[in-house]
């Protein structure tokens, strides 16, 4: 069997924050004076049930590691890292998510806070050979009028090359909020030209999905994994030219399947759904990219040429050049005839 890390691939839904290396979590938590929940230093995959106190596990530890973020430099240093582990992993592209709400009080505000995430996407970019796109996502747990200021800085950093804004999204728990309220928001950012990239279709099922894709327009869908409840709909989303951002070991980890096996990776896969592998919260869930693939790989009986066909899923449903793509196709071309 070939090696999965030397596979060619795009990497389209990992977080910030989630995205940190515990070396370096452990590293800025000494720093800032703060006692990190042990949970959080174990090495141990988190696993809860699914459910709103499940999630409120899940929420409180990452809000811990979160808060270690407090200076320019470690912003930074998590940019930088998150674009040294893709190259490890021979990923092509990273398209990080942040929402910069909460880094801005220890940088001087969300312009500055966002400038310094793409000013390293650039700096990145170039020294590691991956290239660092950037999506800012608004929080489902806030206000709707959030999400409208951060598209409109969205908007104003908005462009195509690395390092920066590609696209605008919705994370945080899919149960919170209403979907319609933040409709305003991604009108602002398609309008602009930004991609509509919102989570939905993980904790909640089909019917969630259905209200994305009228209230929010989705170039992408942030897991989507329930859509194989409803063959139907993934037709017709599939048809709309709609990817899928899977993160099956995200999905075992908050609770919506038992096992990696349990995730319908091969029902999607063979209904023809797009998909595009990925880590979401590495850090939490202490499975990187290539761990994504091992899971197709050895829990879903993919041989090589299917799996190969994952990450051409996962260059096609990126956001790059168009000579890009037939770049990194071409090479995992070479790779499968290696």
């Amino acid at each position: 069997m070939r090696d999965l890390t030397t596979l060619p691939k795009t990497h389209l839904h990992l977080h910030f924050t989630g995205s940190m290396r515990p070396s370096t979590l452990a590293e800025l938590a000494t720093e800032a004076g703060i006692r990190l929940p042990p949970a959080l230093l174990d090495g141990q995959a988190l696993r809860v049930p699914a459910g709103e106190r499940g999630w409120f596990r899940f929420q409180r530890l990452y809000d811990a590691a979160r808060a270690v973020v407090r200076s320019e430099a470690a912003m930074r240093r998590i940019v930088r890292e998150a674009a040294e582990d893709d190259a490890a992993e021979g990923s092509r592209r990273l398209e990080i998510q942040v929402d910069p709400t909460s880094y801005a009080p220890f940088v001087g505000g969300l312009t500055p806070a966002l400038e310094i995430v793409l000013d390293e996407a650039r700096v990145a970019s170039r020294t590691t050979g991956v290239e660092v796109g950037v999506v800012v996502a608004a929080s489902r747990t806030r206000h709707p009028l959030d999400a409208r200021t951060l598209a409109r800085l969205a908007v104003r950093h908005s462009g195509d090359g690395p390092g920066e804004v590609i696209g605008f999204g919705l994370s945080n728990d899919e149960r919170r909020g209403d979907t319609s309220e933040f409709a305003s928001a991604f009108t602002i950012a398609r309008q602009a030209g930004l991609a509509s990239l919102p989570h939905g279709g993980e904790l909640l099922g089909p019917d969630h999905v259905r209200s994305v894709l009228t209230h929010l327009g989705p170039t992408r869908l942030g897991h989507g994994v329930r859509l194989a409840e409803d063959l139907g709909l993934l037709e017709k989303v599939s048809a709309a030219g709609i990817a899928l951002e899977l993160a099956p070991a995200s999905n075992v980890a908050l609770g919506v399947y038992p096992t990696a096996a349990d995730v319908p990776l091969r029902t999607l896969h063979e209904a023809g759904a797009r998909i595009a592998l990925s880590a979401d919260d590495p850090l939490l869930f202490v499975a990187r990219l290539t761990d994504q693939y091992r899971i197709a790989r050895e829990d879903h009986g993919m041989d090589d040429a299917a799996v190969a066909g994952l990450a051409r899923g996962s260059v096609h449903a990126s956001l790059a050049a168009e000579s890009s793509k037939r770049r990194w196709l071409t090479e995992i071309d070479a790779w499968l005839a290696s």
